[in-house]
């Protein structure tokens, strides 16, 4: 012990931290394998402090002991040295868990041999400094100095951070000189209500991580959504939100909208039918229904069916049952096309009043942001009429000619197409239509048309909101008010339809609705229940930031709700055969087992206790190891639920020396010492198909580049989907309808899968019963 002690202090450690880690066993073993392997790598050198700090660092994150050695050599040989290089080190041997570790990819990815110099942090942080020099001789030493740090950490990935800010300190402080009494003053936030708090500062994206609190921590998504955490405009009041554009009308307008609305909040959620829901839909239906139900409102599930292309009858389906599965029943249900006509009439009228202009410009022409003026812009408003008409009767090829909006967006985008022609049947208008509204032309005049209070989107959508305001004064028609909030984003997946149609079509996985995948088909046929990811949604918060949240936190949800509601059974997934010898042949007890332990008032089932029983084959262990609890032959073990303690007699082996049945003695558990440990077990068992599931992909962020140069379809996780044909389960589980849930005592929470019948049941693992810390 205090050869170990002084080894712990030798690289830095204080005493006291030192005893600290020797009373974590693991730890304590680690590290001192970690230290040896250095020191024998250093030789003379020895380990120095801040090799000592990365050692320890390493040690106490580290999920897999056998990469310790690989890991330890690395630091002793000065390839790892920050601790922004041992986190990418620590990532990337966790999400390459094969043998042998490629050691060119390895120090790319850890930036080893990077060297940042002074000139170049200097110039970076120049170059930063440059581009807002005007907003920080305005604002001072107000501006956000968050902002410049991450800009120039962003372009030196691999420099010392305090180096970073030591630069952006000495610069801001050459550029603006000492801080005067002004600068001195707490900065007052204006009292005027609005969302748009972060757009006053700019933010960081927030990172959920394990131990730091959840933006709606501790309140449940109603009590945010009538809350302060919004503050947004009364019904009626439009004008008052910032940017809101007053015209001669607006009032009346408003006035108007009063009386067809009685002062009620309306709101709608609009999908796109091309695709299935996935979890960041689950905020924005939460959002959207939820801020409507909690202030008495109302909210329209409206479809965005403008592209004929791409809909699906089967996506509007799914897209209703996902919204009434997470517990929302839509005030109406209406469609973009139940406007064309009257969105048609408005196109009319926009042209008339010299907004739009018919164009003939390609489609290439009209990509990006630095379009070229369209030749076409000052056409005669009567040539517009005309052509707009031989568009709408089918007078042109697709891509001849355009409608397009005297508009520049607010990312700069010059003149919108308003209409385009696809000579392609609607499901709903058939072929009575040719020419079709885009989202930027139809989206506002919808939310006018049902006399929307609140148009809630995605910050992405932020760039559209002068167009939104501008379209609708335009017309002089009513105008709502655009409010934006952050994506809810999940690491280790992707949610792209494209991505995700590639992932079914080149058989990765089965369809939308395959349990690794994190749309909500897929979470529902996984076992996720509805309130879950409800939960989830209020604990990420109804912030206006993006949120990035590990997959972990979703399925902390998962198990609090599952805990509550799903029925235990037993089940074995590795069957090892026990007989008790002494027990009669044809010996057989009805043993009684609590549905839900902690509360055997909510009931319970009966399962048969025979002669012959199966039990886990990790349950058993021939040679006694340290710490290991459960059945050995010198070890017995009781059997939940059974009132039974069962004793070794007898190992039997297959021709491979491999235990494949035990013959044991049981006593009652009143008489017998108490057991070290009691297991599950079951007997006259249901053979069911079990599937096992883990992240689809080996990467937090699947899609980034810089992580997976070869894309996300090289980053599968081979073993996601684990298939166990011949599971046993306790008959309890007879009769178990599709999506009906279980916890299978001391194994995990199972679904009931789609796929089940008559013949055989099939379960799908949900999650597990607690966080596996070694999870991929």
């Amino acid at each position: 012990m205090a050869d170990t002690l002084a080894l712990f202090t030798s690289i830095g450690l204080s005493e006291q931290k030192a005893k600290e880690t020797l009373k974590n066993e693991a730890l304590s073993s680690a590290l001192k394998d970690a230290i040896v392997q250095a020191q024998n790598f250093r030789g003379a050198s020895g380990v120095d402090k801040a090799m000592g700090t990365l050692l320890y660092s390493m040690t106490s994150r580290l999920k897999d002991p056998k990469r310790l050695a690989f890991l330890s050599d690395s630091i002793a040989q000065g390839k790892i040295c920050t601790e922004l290089q041992l986190a990418a080190a620590l990532d990337f041997v966790k999400s390459h868990p094969q043998d042998p570790i490629n050691q060119e990819e390895f120090e790319e990815a850890c930036g080893v041999g990077v060297v940042i110099t002074p000139e170049q942090i200097e110039d970076a942080v120049e170059k930063v400094l440059k581009k807002h020099k005007d907003q920080l001789l305005k604002e001072r030493y107000h501006f956000n100095m968050g902002l410049l740090m991450g800009e120039a950490r962003g372009a030196l990935k691999w420099a010392d951070g305090k180096v970073i800010k030591n630069e952006v300190d000495m610069q801001v402080l050459h550029l603006l000189g000492p801080k005067t009494e002004a600068d001195l003053e707490k900065k007052s936030k204006p009292q005027k209500a609005k969302v748009a708090e972060n757009e006053a500062k700019v933010k960081k994206e927030e990172v959920a991580v394990d131990g730091e609190a959840m933006p709606g921590e501790g309140k449940s998504l109603m009590e945010q959504l009538r809350g302060e955490a919004l503050k947004f405009h009364k019904p009626g009041e439009n004008y008052k939100t910032e940017g809101y554009v007053v015209t001669p009308n607006t009032m009346s307008l408003l006035k108007k909208h009063l009386e067809i609305t009685g002062g009620q909040i309306r709101t709608r959620f609009p999908p796109e039918p091309n695709g299935i829901l996935h979890i960041g839909h689950a905020k924005a239906i939460n959002f959207n229904f939820g801020y409507a139900k909690a202030n008495n409102g109302i909210c329209f599930l409206r479809y965005d069916d403008t592209n004929p292309e791409k809909e699906e009858e089967k996506y509007f389906t799914a897209i209703r049952d996902m919204v009434e599965w997470l517990g929302y029943k839509p005030y109406a249900v209406t469609h973009a096309s139940d406007n064309f006509q009257q969105l048609y009439d408005l196109a009319v009228d926009l042209i008339r009043r010299g907004h739009a202009y018919v164009c003939h410009q390609k489609g290439e022409e009209l990509k990006g942001y630095n379009t070229p003026p369209s030749p076409w812009r000052d056409r005669p408003i009567e040539e517009s009429l005309i052509l707009f008409e031989r568009m709408k009767k089918g007078m042109f090829a697709e891509g001849e000619a355009t409608l397009r909006m005297k508009m520049v967006m607010e990312d700069g985008k010059m003149d919108p197409v308003a209409y385009r022609i696809k000579y392609t049947p609607h499901h709903r208008t058939g072929d009575e239509w040719c020419i079709y509204p885009t989202y930027d032309y139809t989206h506002c005049l919808c939310d006018s048309i049902e006399n929307i209070t609140h148009s809630l989107c995605t910050k992405e959508f932020q760039a559209r909101r002068s167009s939104y305001f501008w379209l609708c004064n335009a017309l002089d028609v009513y105008c709502p008010v655009q409010w934006e909030y952050g994506r809810l984003n999940l690491t280790y997946t992707v949610v792209s339809k494209r991505k995700i149609i590639k992932l079914v079509e080149t058989g990765v996985v089965r369809d939308w609705d395959d349990p690794r995948l994190f749309t909500l088909t897929a979470l529902r046929r996984r076992g996720f229940p509805p309130e879950a990811i409800n939960n989830f949604c209020a604990r990420v918060g109804v912030t206006v930031s993006q949120t990035t949240t590990e997959p972990h936190l979703l399925e902390a949800c998962v198990r609090d709700v599952l805990n509550e509601t799903a029925p235990r059974a037993m089940a074995v997934l590795e069957p090892l055969k026990v007989t008790i010898t002494n027990l009669p042949e044809n010996s057989k007890t009805d043993v009684r087992v609590p549905d839900y332990p902690a509360n055997e008032a909510k009931g319970s089932h009966t399962v048969p206790f025979t002669r012959t029983i199966f039990i886990e084959q990790s349950d058993f262990r021939e040679v006694m190891e340290k710490g290991y609890k459960r059945l050995t032959p010198d070890q017995p073990v009781g059997l939940r639920h059974a009132g039974y303690v069962i004793s070794v007699q007898k190992v039997i082996k297959d021709a491979q020396g491999k235990a494949v049945e035990l013959e044991v003695t049981c006593c009652s558990s009143e008489t017998a010492e108490k057991p070290k440990a009691f297991i599950h077990w079951v007997s006259q068992p249901i053979v069911c198909e079990v599937r096992l599931y883990e992240r689809l992909f080996l990467h937090k962020n699947p899609e980034d580049p810089s992580e997976v140069p070869k894309g996300f379809l090289s980053d599968i996780n081979a073993n996601s989907l684990q298939t166990i044909n011949s599971a046993l389960v306790d008959t309890s589980v007879k009769g178990a309808k599709v999506f009906d849930k279980f916890q299978f005592e001391r194994v995990g929470y199972f679904s009931l899968d789609p796929d089940s019948t008559s013949d055989k049941l099939v379960f799908n693992r949900t999650v597990t019963l607690k966080e596996d810390p070694g999870k991929i």
